[in-house]
């Protein structure tokens, strides 16, 4: 976690590792990851859907969990 996040607490933090997160969290900050961007961009139009992106992402080498992956598409409306 950068000292920039901590001079602008207002601001959303963007980390996918568990131990940077509860860090970040553990220091009042707001965390959001990778899969929540995405979901939030469905919500807001900017995509139709978030399962072709999060495929792409675990094809990508990112490791995201079947279970993971069922639950955000779930919260996307999506099955």
């Amino acid at each position: 976690m950068s000292s920039l996040a901590l001079e602008n607490p207002e601001r959303v933090v963007l980390l996918d590792d568990t131990l940077a997160r509860q860090i970040a969290q553990a220091a009042g900050l707001e965390v959001w990851g990778t899969l929540r961007v995405i979901l939030e961009a469905k919500a807001r139009g900017l995509t139709e859907s978030v399962k072709p992106v999060v495929k792409r992402l675990a094809e990508a080498g990112m490791w995201i969990s079947d279970d993971i992956q069922r639950r955000v598409f779930a919260l996307a409306g999506e099955k």
